[in-house]
């Protein structure tokens, strides 16, 4: 089978180790992680990816899969003309531990988790959480703004870090990991915040880019239909029918869970 994969560039290392073992034929399109920032803008910039349904020399695709979770809503409304694949899971940590259930019963346990990663810690525009990050930004303040004003919107910029009390790394033991773990303990000594490692898991990613969909951790969006959030649901996501004409959906659903 030849497939695209979409998926945010937080997860490059991960998605060529896994691509690298598939039988099947997968082109990766690493999209900036910067498009969290303002989801309607990381929408429209998936969709386009989901608009090309071949390669560049002309192939098509059977199917294109997506390397992102619900991501605050970021992935409602997707569609395409060929079958999309999604892993159920709020965010891209479920890629990367491997299971939506490993990831749940670790939330359930522990509180104010903030995620570290080697990718993340390589790729997100603004430093993690942590000493870099304060200065970094108390720096661009203090030059646009002044230093009176700086420490202020320091203070400002800061409270959500106060909702946090765990820097938790997910390990898929990839090279440079020792250096991404000791920037992460250093973040958490800095924050006053507890550290913790948890293995990564590379299950779910494989089976998303094998094709082994047939059970209820994957969505498939058919053709003519588009992703819907269901959070009342433990499948957290669902499809609708797409209405082409009016740009929106109808109001009967459709569950895919092969």
């Amino acid at each position: 089978m030849r497939y695209k994969f979409v998926t945010c560039k937080v997860m490059q290392r991960e998605a060529y180790l896994c691509a690298s073992g598939s039988k099947n034929i997968v082109d990766i399109v690493l999209m900036p992680q910067g498009l969290h920032d303002t989801l309607d803008f990381l929408r429209g910039e998936v969709q386009k990816e989901l608009d090309k349904t071949a390669d560049p020399s002309g192939k098509p695709y059977d199917a294109i899969l997506l390397g992102y979770g619900l991501c605050s809503n970021g992935i409602t409304g997707l569609r395409s003309d060929i079958p999309i694949v999604v892993a159920r899971g709020h965010d891209c940590m479920t890629l990367l531990l491997g299971s939506r259930h490993r990831y749940q019963d670790y939330f359930d346990t522990h509180k104010g988790i903030y995620w570290y990663s080697i990718g993340w810690i390589e790729q997100c525009n603004a430093p993690m959480p942590g000493k870099e990050r304060f200065e970094t930004i108390l720096a661009q303040y203090t030059e646009k703004y002044g230093e009176d004003n700086a420490q202020y919107l320091m203070e400002m910029e800061q409270g959500w870090i106060k909702k946090y009390k765990r820097a938790v790394f997910i390990d898929w033991g990839l090279p440079g990991t020792d250096n991404a773990k000791a920037y992460t303990k250093e973040c958490a000594k800095y924050l006053g915040w507890e550290y913790d490692e948890i293995k990564g898991g590379d299950e779910l990613m494989r089976r998303l880019i094998d094709g082994n969909w047939a059970n209820e951790d994957f969505l498939v969006v058919d053709p003519g239909h588009t992703i819907r959030d269901d959070l009342t649901e433990p499948h957290i996501m669902k499809t609708e029918p797409h209405c082409g004409q009016c740009g929106d959906t109808k109001n009967s659903s459709k569950e895919s869970d092969a």
